[in-house]
């Protein structure tokens, strides 16, 4: 029998790591042909690595490729049976939690304890939920038990009597709350990530029965990107190399985004003590433009000592220059009309641009897309997690269900009736018009809105005695909608919708043709508008059936209704990736590292912030759950020890995915009015201005 070794294929950026790694897999695959197993950090990664691989084999071969969560939650639910034994559960199909469902569920249950630590610290309750599940995912991602996370916090984090700075809570009353939601959630068969992983890492990996289909389903593992993997993986992957099955890995020293999240670098590195090593140095074959070598190779190391080392002094070349403005309004608008004259000269195209900061601001954020726009480029936003409920659409169906449902009356006025009847007037042979306008739809909503408690109705047009100042079309299409919601109503009476996700559905084909002809962005959050509906009526029904609950439809209507005002759900629809046009990138550090692109042009937004060294994505306590803990009390010299090696990677990478000019964008005032002196003020000062 022909046996491989396991491959470590270590590099910096953009080093060919991914194509050496999609070589190694079609090598495997010649000789395997089946039984492959392809991770990726994340879903857009995955996506990314599937297709190289099926173009790389012409689609002969097949595999499956997720992610490392991803792969725990299939693999829990396909052998739920088997941890039905051993945790003497209820024979039920488990359901998963999303994260909305998560919080809202685990905020009722922490009642008590949440009211106790709001009076006393004044946090506000959703920060306090979100820290404690938090602790819980973290604690499975590190494959640490929930009756041990106490014992670690009154370790590493100092505290008060009242509990953490962070966190006003005991760690004893932590680890009961983390306790309780657990046994919870598996008395009622319902699967969050933090128990997913926990229910994968400590039972089923290493379950016999288990191990053996394991090692009968996967013959070869390829693992991309392991630097952003949790530690609890490295139990699957040692398994797998114990007996002998091969896998090959990548590993980017400068990586580590989402260390502080889960990711444990350090202790996957360690994996490469049992694989044959390959160190991949040469960058400029990978850039898109071979001519031009990225700018790490030439300035990496003088940039670093220019940031970390105040009395370090270089001339940087004109690959770099700085755009200075006194404010952060005239920084947009000069940073806005040198890329537009960029394009325009046709020195370089709209794709090979972004703009990149640590944080980047909603009137940031708006002003570059206006004026970039009106120009004709187009601008992408990576990753754009804005609140479900700030579409329009969302908005006006929700409205629209507290027209339909008894008791929601409280939930709607005047104002989201009129967006309401402007929204659901949409022409379909011109999305962008409206056969009510703002104006009549004001008048209408004044006039004929008749609020109540239990039932707000819509009353008849000739009820507003200037009626004929509507004009026919706005009075045809209010009409349309009045007798729509009463014949939903009577349907409703008579048990003719068995859910609100259908009456969603019918209003969404009957106002928007399905959503079919609309653009992206509004299409995507009707679909994620479904999928969450379709999602918290699951999870509804699984606790009305297992609590023995008997309250009203209508309130579970209210609450869902709430839940997405509260904005704790974004409209990113499953599957998240699009053919992009030729746009300019909009995109904070975080996002566009996760994703891996790189860009002829770079422009560093905000380059005199603090929160490149201190803006650091990363949950409450997280290092105490890293495998090389020390074991010691977490300071604030530890913390600015983590702050200065996550930049130094942040500018590697950034760097290595430069191709031919950074612009850093500086203005000496905040959006606050502060005087902005952050870590890259000298780097900025070194750089040459633009002219």
């Amino acid at each position: 029998m022909q046996t491989f070794r396991s491959v470590w294929i270590q590099g910096a950026s953009r080093t060919g790591k991914s194509a050496r790694l999609v070589a190694q897999a079609c090598e495997w695959m010649r000789v395997k042909r089946s039984g492959i197993l392809v991770l990726a950090a994340i879903g857009d990664n995955r996506l990314d690595l599937s297709d190289r691989l099926t173009d790389a084999t012409q689609g002969k071969f097949p595999f499956r490729a997720t992610t490392p969560l991803g792969f725990f939650e299939d693999e829990v639910t396909l052998f739920w049976s088997l941890l039905v034994q051993h945790l003497d559960l209820k024979a039920q199909f488990p359901v998963r939690l999303r994260p909305e469902n998560e919080q809202e569920l685990a905020t009722k249950l922490w009642r008590v304890e949440l009211d106790h630590a709001i009076d006393e610290s004044g946090i506000p309750e959703a920060r306090l939920v979100r820290r404690v599940l938090d602790l819980m995912q973290l604690g499975a991602l590190g494959g640490v038990a929930i009756e041990d996370i106490p014992a670690m916090l009154n370790q590493g984090l100092p505290k008060s009597e009242e509990g953490f700075a962070e966190l006003p809570l005991s760690p004893e009353t932590i680890g009961e709350m983390m306790q309780r939601w657990r046994s919870w959630c598996l008395r009622r068969g319902l699967l969050t990530y933090s128990l997913i992983t926990d229910l994968y890492g400590r039972y089923l990996l290493h379950d016999p029965t288990y191990q053996q289909h394991l090692t009968e389903r996967y013959q070869a593992v390829i693992a991309d990107d392991v630097d952003e993997y949790p530690a609890v993986v490295r139990q699957l992957f040692e398994f797998l190399i114990d007996r002998q099955i091969p896998c090959a890995f990548t590993f980017n020293p400068d990586g580590a985004v989402r260390l502080g999240l889960g990711a444990d670098p350090v202790y996957l590195m360690e994996l490469s003590d049992r694989c044959s090593v390959v160190e991949l140095s040469e960058r400029g074959a990978h850039c898109k433009h071979r001519m031009n070598s990225c700018l790490m190779d030439e300035l990496g190391e003088s940039i670093l000592d220019l940031v970390t080392d105040p009395v370090f002094f270089a001339s940087l070349p004109d690959s770099i220059q700085t755009i200075q403005t006194t404010t952060q309004a005239q920084l947009i608008r000069q940073t806005a009309e040198i890329i537009i004259k960029g394009v325009q000269s046709g020195t370089v195209e709209p794709r090979d641009i972004a703009l990149i900061g640590p944080g980047i601001d909603p009137i940031s954020r708006y002003a570059l897309r206006e004026i970039l726009t009106r120009q004709n480029i187009p601008v992408e936003f990576l990753n754009d997690q804005r609140p479900l409920a700030s579409s329009p659409i969302v908005r006006s169906l929700l409205t629209l269900l507290t027209l339909i449902y008894p008791g929601l009356g409280r939930s709607t006025n005047r104002d989201t009736i009129a967006e309401m009847l402007v929204i659901l007037s949409q022409k379909s042979e011109s999305p962008a018009s409206y056969a009510i306008d703002p104006v009549r739809a004001g008048l209408l909503a004044d006039h004929c809105f008749e609020p109540h408690p239990d039932q707000p109705r819509l009353l008849p047009a000739n009820t507003f005695p200037r009626w004929d100042r509507l004009g026919y079309q706005a009075s045809e299409a209010y009409e349309n909608l009045v007798r729509w919601i009463e014949l939903q109503r009577s349907q409703l009476e008579t048990r003719m919708i068995s859910s609100p996700v259908v009456m969603l559905d019918r209003a969404i084909q009957r106002f928007f043709l399905g959503g079919s002809h609309l653009p992206f962005d509004q299409l995507a959050g009707l679909r994620e508008l479904m999928e969450t509906a379709q999602h918290y009526w699951e999870v509804d029904d699984r606790l009305r059936r297992s609590d023995l609950s008997d309250a009203p439809q209508s309130l579970t209507v209210r609450n869902f209704i709430q839940m997405l005002r509260s904005g704790t759900v974004t409209a990113n629809p499953f599957p998240v990736r699009l053919v992009q046009p030729n746009s300019v990138t909009l995109a904070t550090v975080f996002q566009y590292r996760s994703v891996r692109r790189s860009h002829r042009w770079q422009f560093w937004l905000d380059a005199g912030s603090s929160r490149w060294l201190s803006g650091v994505d990363s949950l409450f306590a997280a290092p105490l759950f890293l495998q090389d803990w020390s074991g010691q009390m977490w300071d604030v010299e530890d913390t600015q020890q983590m702050n200065e090696q996550r930049l130094r990677r942040i500018l590697l990478d950034l760097l290595g995915r430069t191709e031919e000019r950074l612009f850093l964008c500086y203005s000496d005032l905040s959006t606050s009015g502060q005087e902005q002196t952050g870590i890259l003020t000298s780097l900025v000062n070194a750089a040459i201005p633009i002219g």
